[in-house]
């Protein structure tokens, strides 16, 4: 068996033999990027979203309006393995970062790559931020981008090898992702333009590829039935984010994309570009380039989130790894390895700045927050049904059997679910997202409404009683939150219900 060697051109065209997989060296990465992770996953709290999955995980079904069942159902069996805590939770988020550098490192054995280049596309994977933000808490993007990698790894095979057989693994891999989030609908499509365009239409015409199929739709099946049977919300969630957030997705797509991973690791996944785009060696591989394309051309004409494309760019880096490798080790050897050691520190330093909560809660503000805002959303909800709680105490004790606790959305609908009860709070509720299917409160509830953020039209005698500050010099979206006691609603809770719901 060929194995390629430091400098080597490595033998990758379809059919070769693989270099062996650094395993060693790639198993200590992601064991490194683990110890820091759960050295820190307990250093905030929760994340609004992970409240959100905690509450979801506790009322299991087959879906949920704005997501399928896999990542809740994650959070409960995790909460329940290791503890119902931050780090507890997160065990899962940093098994998935893991698992994703390992991948990097068999995408970039796939293409040829040798010990070192495996390494480089392992350690890059594992500093960059985007993964460190994804591996650090609970998310549907963190399950979704491992997913995304993993199918992006057996078409690879399936091209490599010739083999139809990797179809029915294909199918699998995308019904476990459809479980998770539907956006991979849009991969899914995105090599199915690609293949053709890259001239691997032939990769399609098998009897393997409807097996493939059929898996995904057996494990998907429970999923649609259940949009079915609630009105496809997925559609008016992706619709929702479209009409809000489109005109912003679409004018910082660009500029994103050299940001999410690094700015450091651009130059190493558009080598990975190029190379896949000219080198005739790996021009069985030229999908993942078209793809990208084509998924990247799909988001700005929707309106979608710039980092759904990233998971191909993971790919794209490990693709990169081994061009890289060649270019440090030809001419000024010395040079190259300085340069290239000062960007690693360079890229790890700012990724762990931005990405992990290792900087105090105050220090937030500024710079961090703005490069992500995640940070911010795992501080403060405690001290949030702290504050609800002083407001509860101002409705009569007599009055309280009756009244209500009313939130705009889910992060604090969570905060309240989970710390309240140390308060003496009762459950809430809320009409955003599924918080609205677990609804309503029940029509004898006429009492006192204590609504957190602003009261909707249908409550009647509000008064704003507190601002939450959670004292910890954290400008979050919680920050500066009215919360108001109101006497009573415009009607039974069943008739505005429907009214107070919403997806955004």
């Amino acid at each position: 068996m060929h194995t390629a060697g430091v400098g080597d051109r490595p033998g990758t065209s379809a059919g070769a033999p693989l270099p062996r997989f650094a395993l060693g060296p790639v198993a200590l990465v992601a064991l490194v990027q683990s110890a820091v992770l759960t050295l820190l996953s307990g250093r905030y709290g929760f994340h609004r979203d992970e409240l959100y999955f905690l509450a979801a995980g506790d009322r299991p079904a087959w879906g949920y309006v704005d997501q399928p069942p896999l990542t809740p159902l994650l959070a409960e069996a995790a909460t329940a393995l290791f503890g119902d805590t931050p780090g507890g939770l997160r065990v899962p988020a940093t098994l998935a970062g893991a698992a994703l550098v390992v991948v990097a490192a068999l995408v970039a054995r796939e293409l040829g790559g040798g010990r070192t280049a495996q390494l480089l596309a392992a350690a890059a994977t594992a500093a960059s931020t985007f993964v460190l933000v994804i591996a650090h808490m609970v998310s549907t993007t963190t399950f979704d981008t491992l997913l995304w990698a993993v199918l992006g790894l057996l078409t690879l095979r399936l091209l490599r090898t010739g083999d139809g057989r990797w179809w029915v693994a294909i199918g699998a891999a995308a019904g476990v992702a459809l479980a998770n989030k539907w956006l991979v609908l849009l991969l899914l499509g995105a090599f199915a333009v690609a293949l053709p365009l890259a001239g691997q239409a032939r990769a399609l015409r098998t009897g393997w590829l409807l097996a493939g199929i059929g898996v995904a739709a057996a494990l998907a099946t429970p999923l649609v039935v259940w949009q079915f049977a609630h009105d496809f919300p997925m559609l008016t969630v992706a619709g929702g984010i479209s009409e809000d957030d489109g005109a912003e997705n679409r004018i910082l797509f660009v500029p994103m994309q050299l940001v999410y991973l690094s700015p450091v690791l651009v130059p190493v996944w558009l080598a990975g570009f190029v190379r896949l785009w000219r080198d005739p060696a790996v021009r069985w591989a030229r999908v993942l380039p078209v793809a990208y394309l084509v998924l990247c051309a799909a988001l700005l004409v929707l309106g979608g989130k710039p980092y759904y494309a990233i998971p191909l760019l993971v790919l794209l880096t490990a693709a990169g790894a081994e061009p890289v490798v060649r270019w440090l080790t030809a001419g000024r050897r010395a040079a190259r390895r300085a340069l290239a050691t000062g960007l690693a520190v360079v890229c790890v330093v700012t990724s762990a700045l931005v990405a992990l909560p290792v900087l105090p809660p105050p220090a937030l503000d500024g710079p961090v927050l703005a490069m992500n805002k995640e940070q911010g959303e795992q501080v403060g909800w405690p001290e949030l049904a702290r504050t609800v709680a002083a407001v509860w105490e101002r409705v009569p004790e007599a009055d309280r059997a009756t009244s209500v606790i009313f939130t705009r959305n889910y992060g604090q609908a969570g905060a309240v679910e989970r710390f309240g009860p140390a308060f003496g709070l009762p459950g809430p509720y809320s009409g955003h997202m599924s918080y609205a299917d677990w609804g309503p409160p029940p029509d004898e509830r006429t009492g006192w409404v204590l609504t957190v953020g602003p009261p909707p039209a249908a409550f009647t005698g509000c008064a704003v009683v507190a601002v939450h500050d959670s004292g910890l010099g954290v400008d979050n979206e919680e920050h500066g939150t009215p919360i108001a006691l109101c006497e009573g609603t415009t009607a039974s809770w069943s008739r505005i219900w429907p009214g107070l719901r919403h997806f955004y």
